[in-house]
Protein backbone atom coordinates (compact mmCIF):
# COMPACT_ATOMS: atom_id res chain seq x y z
CA UNK A 1 0.00 0.00 0.00
CA UNK A 2 1.21 3.64 -0.32
CA UNK A 3 3.64 5.12 2.24
CA UNK A 4 1.52 7.68 4.42
CA UNK A 5 4.17 10.34 4.20
CA UNK A 6 3.01 10.23 0.64
CA UNK A 7 -0.71 11.64 1.84
CA UNK A 8 0.82 13.69 4.43
CA UNK A 9 -0.88 17.08 4.31
CA UNK A 10 -1.95 16.83 0.73
CA UNK A 11 -5.05 19.27 -1.02
CA UNK A 12 -7.43 18.15 -2.75
CA UNK A 13 -6.07 18.90 -6.29
CA UNK A 14 -3.05 17.11 -5.37
CA UNK A 15 -3.94 13.63 -4.11
CA UNK A 16 -6.16 13.28 -6.92
CA UNK A 17 -2.72 13.04 -8.52
CA UNK A 18 -1.42 10.19 -6.17
CA UNK A 19 -4.65 8.29 -5.17
CA UNK A 20 -5.67 4.94 -7.14
CA UNK A 21 -7.86 5.27 -10.34
CA UNK A 22 -12.03 5.16 -9.22
CA UNK A 23 -11.94 1.89 -10.72
CA UNK A 24 -9.34 0.34 -8.56
CA UNK A 25 -10.20 2.00 -5.57
CA UNK A 26 -14.29 1.03 -6.39
CA UNK A 27 -14.03 -2.10 -8.49
CA UNK A 28 -16.80 -3.67 -10.62
CA UNK A 29 -18.80 -5.32 -7.54
CA UNK A 30 -22.65 -4.05 -6.74
CA UNK A 31 -22.02 -3.19 -3.20
CA UNK A 32 -18.78 -0.90 -4.22
CA UNK A 33 -21.42 0.38 -6.81
CA UNK A 34 -23.33 1.34 -3.33
CA UNK A 35 -21.05 2.89 -1.68
CA UNK A 36 -19.45 5.36 -4.41
CA UNK A 37 -23.26 6.09 -4.91
CA UNK A 38 -23.72 7.05 -1.30
CA UNK A 39 -20.10 8.57 -1.10
CA UNK A 40 -20.66 11.22 -3.79
CA UNK A 41 -23.28 12.23 -2.34
CA UNK A 42 -21.83 13.85 0.30
CA UNK A 43 -18.35 15.38 -1.35
CA UNK A 44 -18.21 19.08 -1.01
CA UNK A 45 -21.35 19.34 1.71
CA UNK A 46 -19.17 19.30 4.43
CA UNK A 47 -20.95 17.12 6.68
CA UNK A 48 -19.39 15.10 9.27
CA UNK A 49 -18.75 11.21 8.21
CA UNK A 50 -18.57 8.10 9.90
CA UNK A 51 -16.79 5.23 8.24
CA UNK A 52 -17.20 1.50 9.25
CA UNK A 53 -14.93 -1.14 8.34
CA UNK A 54 -12.64 -3.71 9.63
CA UNK A 55 -8.72 -3.11 9.65
CA UNK A 56 -7.54 -3.04 5.51
CA UNK A 57 -10.92 -2.56 3.91
CA UNK A 58 -9.85 0.86 3.14
CA UNK A 59 -11.64 3.39 4.83
CA UNK A 60 -8.31 5.97 4.69
CA UNK A 61 -8.47 5.94 1.03
CA UNK A 62 -12.13 6.58 1.04
CA UNK A 63 -11.64 9.47 3.35
CA UNK A 64 -9.02 10.52 0.83
CA UNK A 65 -11.09 10.20 -2.47
CA UNK A 66 -13.88 12.10 -0.69
CA UNK A 67 -11.55 14.76 0.65
CA UNK A 68 -10.14 14.71 -3.59
CA UNK A 69 -13.76 15.21 -5.00
CA UNK A 70 -14.84 17.85 -2.34
CA UNK A 71 -12.70 20.71 -4.20
CA UNK A 72 -10.84 22.20 -1.55
CA UNK A 73 -9.17 24.80 -3.15
CA UNK A 74 -6.68 25.21 -0.62
CA UNK A 75 -7.28 22.99 2.43
CA UNK A 76 -5.53 19.92 3.08
CA UNK A 77 -5.98 16.39 3.84
CA UNK A 78 -4.80 15.59 8.00
CA UNK A 79 -4.47 12.32 9.28
CA UNK A 80 -4.26 11.06 13.00
CA UNK A 81 -4.65 7.40 13.97
CA UNK A 82 -6.51 8.19 17.87
CA UNK A 83 -4.75 4.76 18.74
CA UNK A 84 -1.29 4.80 18.07
CA UNK A 85 -0.75 7.83 20.16
CA UNK A 86 -0.72 8.17 24.07
CA UNK A 87 -3.63 9.47 25.16
CA UNK A 88 -1.10 12.42 27.09
CA UNK A 89 -0.06 12.92 23.76
CA UNK A 90 -2.66 13.18 21.74
CA UNK A 91 -4.83 15.98 23.23
CA UNK A 92 -1.27 18.41 22.08
CA UNK A 93 -1.25 16.39 18.56
CA UNK A 94 -4.96 17.21 18.54
CA UNK A 95 -5.49 20.76 19.50
CA UNK A 96 -1.38 22.19 19.87
CA UNK A 97 0.47 24.07 22.26
CA UNK A 98 1.62 26.96 23.45
CA UNK A 99 5.53 27.85 24.32
CA UNK A 100 6.38 26.90 27.43
CA UNK A 101 2.69 24.89 28.06
CA UNK A 102 4.94 21.56 29.36
CA UNK A 103 8.23 20.83 30.26
CA UNK A 104 9.66 20.28 26.94
CA UNK A 105 7.57 22.34 24.82
CA UNK A 106 10.86 25.19 23.97
CA UNK A 107 8.17 26.77 20.80
CA UNK A 108 4.39 26.31 20.10
CA UNK A 109 2.99 23.87 18.02
CA UNK A 110 -0.17 24.03 16.06
CA UNK A 111 -2.64 20.97 16.38
CA UNK A 112 -4.23 18.87 13.24
CA UNK A 113 -7.34 20.72 13.79
CA UNK A 114 -5.67 24.29 13.29
CA UNK A 115 -4.00 22.64 10.02
CA UNK A 116 -6.91 20.83 8.55
CA UNK A 117 -8.67 24.44 8.31
CA UNK A 118 -11.06 24.55 5.21
CA UNK A 119 -9.59 21.07 4.26
CA UNK A 120 -10.48 17.78 6.07
CA UNK A 121 -9.47 16.02 9.40
CA UNK A 122 -9.43 11.91 9.60
CA UNK A 123 -9.87 10.65 12.57
CA UNK A 124 -8.95 7.01 12.72
CA UNK A 125 -10.11 4.59 15.46
CA UNK A 126 -12.20 7.07 16.97
CA UNK A 127 -13.40 4.60 19.80
CA UNK A 128 -9.82 4.77 21.60
CA UNK A 129 -10.39 8.09 22.65
CA UNK A 130 -10.51 8.49 26.09
CA UNK A 131 -13.53 10.55 27.88
CA UNK A 132 -11.50 13.43 28.84
CA UNK A 133 -10.66 14.02 24.89
CA UNK A 134 -14.23 12.89 24.25
CA UNK A 135 -15.35 16.14 25.56
CA UNK A 136 -13.13 18.37 24.53
CA UNK A 137 -13.35 17.01 20.86
CA UNK A 138 -16.92 17.23 21.15
CA UNK A 139 -16.64 20.92 21.94
CA UNK A 140 -14.55 21.29 19.17
CA UNK A 141 -17.59 19.74 16.79
CA UNK A 142 -20.40 22.08 18.23
CA UNK A 143 -18.86 25.50 17.55
CA UNK A 144 -15.27 24.88 15.43
CA UNK A 145 -13.36 26.77 18.17
CA UNK A 146 -10.57 25.36 20.93
CA UNK A 147 -7.54 26.96 22.28
CA UNK A 148 -3.57 25.72 22.10
CA UNK A 149 -3.27 24.02 25.22
CA UNK A 150 -1.07 26.63 27.54
CA UNK A 151 -3.18 29.59 25.47
CA UNK A 152 -6.35 31.44 26.06
CA UNK A 153 -7.02 32.67 22.42
CA UNK A 154 -9.84 30.90 20.73
CA UNK A 155 -9.04 29.30 17.75
CA UNK A 156 -11.98 29.03 14.90
CA UNK A 157 -11.65 26.50 12.16
CA UNK A 158 -13.80 25.26 9.75
CA UNK A 159 -13.15 21.71 9.16
CA UNK A 160 -14.88 18.77 7.66
CA UNK A 161 -14.59 15.53 10.34
CA UNK A 162 -14.16 12.42 8.89
CA UNK A 163 -13.56 9.56 11.72
CA UNK A 164 -13.36 5.64 11.17
CA UNK A 165 -14.01 2.89 13.28
CA UNK A 166 -13.56 -1.00 13.40
CA UNK A 167 -16.22 -1.56 16.48
CA UNK A 168 -19.56 -0.82 16.51
CA UNK A 169 -20.07 2.37 18.45
CA UNK A 170 -23.45 1.90 19.26
CA UNK A 171 -22.15 -1.14 21.57
CA UNK A 172 -19.15 1.29 22.84
CA UNK A 173 -21.70 3.91 23.62
CA UNK A 174 -23.55 0.92 25.75
CA UNK A 175 -20.95 0.24 27.84
CA UNK A 176 -19.76 3.51 28.51
CA UNK A 177 -16.70 3.56 27.03
CA UNK A 178 -18.10 6.22 24.47
CA UNK A 179 -20.17 9.61 24.51
CA UNK A 180 -23.49 9.54 23.15
CA UNK A 181 -23.86 12.93 22.30
CA UNK A 182 -20.39 12.73 20.68
CA UNK A 183 -21.59 9.47 18.70
CA UNK A 184 -24.79 11.39 17.39
CA UNK A 185 -22.81 14.84 16.79
CA UNK A 186 -19.84 12.35 14.10
CA UNK A 187 -22.70 10.49 13.07
CA UNK A 188 -24.27 12.64 10.33
CA UNK A 189 -24.32 9.67 7.34
CA UNK A 190 -22.20 6.50 7.66
CA UNK A 191 -20.70 4.11 4.93
CA UNK A 192 -19.62 0.93 5.87
CA UNK A 193 -16.84 -0.47 3.83
CA UNK A 194 -17.09 -4.13 2.72
CA UNK A 195 -14.80 -7.03 3.53
CA UNK A 196 -12.77 -7.91 0.70
CA UNK A 197 -14.68 -11.56 1.06
CA UNK A 198 -17.41 -9.68 -0.20
CA UNK A 199 -16.29 -8.05 -2.75
CA UNK A 200 -14.58 -10.62 -4.83
CA UNK A 201 -14.84 -9.75 -8.01
CA UNK A 202 -12.83 -6.91 -7.65
CA UNK A 203 -9.24 -8.71 -6.56
CA UNK A 204 -8.33 -9.24 -10.19
CA UNK A 205 -8.29 -5.13 -10.62
CA UNK A 206 -7.18 -4.51 -7.34
CA UNK A 207 -4.48 -7.24 -7.61
CA UNK A 208 -2.96 -5.76 -10.95
CA UNK A 209 -2.84 -2.33 -9.43
CA UNK A 210 -1.12 -3.53 -6.50
CA UNK A 211 1.28 -5.70 -8.93
CA UNK A 212 2.06 -2.87 -11.02
CA UNK A 213 2.66 -0.43 -8.13
CA UNK A 214 5.10 -2.57 -6.32
CA UNK A 215 6.80 -3.70 -9.83
CA UNK A 216 7.58 0.02 -9.66
CA UNK A 217 8.22 0.82 -6.11
CA UNK A 218 11.23 -2.73 -6.01
CA UNK A 219 12.53 -2.27 -9.66
CA UNK A 220 11.49 -5.80 -10.74
CA UNK A 221 10.47 -6.85 -13.92
CA UNK A 222 6.51 -8.36 -13.07
CA UNK A 223 4.42 -9.93 -15.53
CA UNK A 224 0.38 -9.58 -15.45
CA UNK A 225 -1.28 -12.22 -12.97
CA UNK A 226 -2.56 -15.82 -15.09
CA UNK A 227 -6.06 -16.88 -14.80
CA UNK A 228 -4.77 -19.45 -12.73
CA UNK A 229 -3.35 -17.04 -9.81
CA UNK A 230 -6.04 -14.62 -9.98
CA UNK A 231 -8.33 -17.73 -9.41
CA UNK A 232 -6.95 -18.98 -6.35
CA UNK A 233 -6.14 -14.97 -4.94
CA UNK A 234 -10.46 -15.11 -5.42
CA UNK A 235 -10.86 -18.59 -3.50
CA UNK A 236 -8.80 -16.92 -0.40
CA UNK A 237 -10.48 -15.92 2.63
CA UNK A 238 -8.71 -12.66 3.03
CA UNK A 239 -8.82 -12.17 6.84
CA UNK A 240 -6.77 -9.34 6.08
CA UNK A 241 -8.83 -7.52 3.75
CA UNK A 242 -6.73 -5.14 0.96
CA UNK A 243 -3.70 -4.75 2.98
CA UNK A 244 -3.66 -8.82 2.96
CA UNK A 245 -4.14 -8.92 -0.51
CA UNK A 246 -1.52 -5.95 -1.21
CA UNK A 247 1.19 -7.97 0.79
CA UNK A 248 0.69 -11.03 -0.98
CA UNK A 249 1.25 -9.46 -4.12
CA UNK A 250 4.32 -7.64 -2.68
CA UNK A 251 5.81 -11.14 -2.50
CA UNK A 252 4.86 -12.25 -5.49
CA UNK A 253 6.83 -9.10 -7.14
CA UNK A 254 9.56 -9.19 -4.46
CA UNK A 255 10.01 -13.74 -4.36
CA UNK A 256 7.90 -14.88 -7.29
CA UNK A 257 4.23 -16.67 -7.23
CA UNK A 258 5.34 -19.80 -5.20
CA UNK A 259 5.78 -17.90 -2.59
CA UNK A 260 2.73 -14.55 -2.86
CA UNK A 261 0.19 -17.12 -0.98
CA UNK A 262 2.54 -17.64 1.83
CA UNK A 263 2.33 -20.73 4.03
CA UNK A 264 -0.69 -22.16 1.75
CA UNK A 265 1.93 -22.74 -1.22
CA UNK A 266 4.94 -24.05 0.45
CA UNK A 267 6.26 -27.02 1.53
CA UNK A 268 5.86 -27.86 5.36
CA UNK A 269 7.11 -29.51 8.26
CA UNK A 270 4.79 -32.03 10.41
CA UNK A 271 4.24 -29.56 12.97
CA UNK A 272 3.09 -27.47 10.29
CA UNK A 273 5.39 -24.87 10.03
CA UNK A 274 6.79 -24.26 6.80
CA UNK A 275 9.44 -26.15 5.40
CA UNK A 276 13.05 -23.99 3.47
CA UNK A 277 13.94 -27.38 1.38
CA UNK A 278 13.79 -26.32 -2.48
CA UNK A 279 13.56 -23.03 -1.99
CA UNK A 280 17.45 -22.62 -2.28
CA UNK A 281 18.20 -22.71 -5.58
CA UNK A 282 15.42 -19.50 -5.70
CA UNK A 283 15.31 -17.59 -2.73
CA UNK A 284 17.87 -15.98 -1.29
CA UNK A 285 18.88 -17.01 2.32
CA UNK A 286 17.79 -13.24 3.64
CA UNK A 287 14.54 -13.23 1.71
CA UNK A 288 13.78 -16.66 3.35
CA UNK A 289 14.99 -15.56 7.10
CA UNK A 290 13.05 -12.07 6.50
CA UNK A 291 9.34 -14.17 5.95
CA UNK A 292 10.17 -16.78 8.79
CA UNK A 293 10.74 -13.98 11.07
CA UNK A 294 7.90 -12.24 10.12
CA UNK A 295 5.50 -15.02 10.27
CA UNK A 296 6.50 -15.88 13.48
CA UNK A 297 6.32 -12.81 14.90
CA UNK A 298 2.69 -12.16 13.34
CA UNK A 299 1.77 -16.18 15.09
CA UNK A 300 3.19 -14.05 18.33
CA UNK A 301 1.00 -11.44 18.21
CA UNK A 302 -1.98 -13.05 17.08
CA UNK A 303 -1.91 -15.41 20.16
CA UNK A 304 -1.22 -12.50 22.74
CA UNK A 305 -4.06 -11.03 21.29
CA UNK A 306 -6.27 -13.94 21.69
CA UNK A 307 -5.18 -14.66 25.13
CA UNK A 308 -5.65 -11.10 26.06
CA UNK A 309 -9.16 -11.37 24.54
CA UNK A 310 -7.66 -8.65 21.68
CA UNK A 311 -7.29 -5.71 24.33
CA UNK A 312 -4.66 -4.22 22.55
CA UNK A 313 -3.04 -2.28 25.56
CA UNK A 314 -2.72 -5.55 28.04
CA UNK A 315 -0.84 -7.15 24.82
CA UNK A 316 1.17 -4.34 24.77
CA UNK A 317 2.08 -4.97 28.03
CA UNK A 318 2.32 -9.23 27.58
CA UNK A 319 4.73 -8.61 24.87
CA UNK A 320 6.61 -5.70 26.91
CA UNK A 321 6.50 -3.20 23.65
CA UNK A 322 4.99 0.13 23.71
CA UNK A 323 0.99 0.24 22.59
CA UNK A 324 2.11 2.19 19.31
CA UNK A 325 4.38 -0.17 18.31
CA UNK A 326 1.91 -3.07 18.92
CA UNK A 327 -0.68 -0.70 17.11
CA UNK A 328 1.72 -0.58 14.09
CA UNK A 329 2.52 -4.00 14.01
CA UNK A 330 -1.34 -5.09 14.13
CA UNK A 331 -1.85 -3.06 11.19
CA UNK A 332 1.52 -4.13 8.88
CA UNK A 333 -0.20 -7.77 9.67
CA UNK A 334 -3.73 -7.35 8.47
CA UNK A 335 -5.13 -8.46 11.64
CA UNK A 336 -8.89 -7.19 12.22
Amino acid sequence: MPSEEKYARRSAGELREVLPPDDVIFGNSAVMAGLRNRASKVCGTGVHLLLYGHAGTGKEVLARWIHAKSGYPTGHFVSINCAAIPSALLESELFGYEKGAFTGANTGKAGKCELAHNGTLFLDEIEDLDLGLQSKLLHFLQDGSFSHIGGDAEIRVNTQIICATSKDLEEEVAAGRFRSDLYHRINVMQLRLPRLRERKEDIPVLAEHFREQYAKKFGKESKPLGEDMLKRLQEKEWRGNLRELANCIARHVLIGPEAAMGEEQSPKHKDGRPSLAGQGSRVSLKHITREAIRELERSVILGALRANRWNRRKTASALKISYRTLIYKIHKAGFS
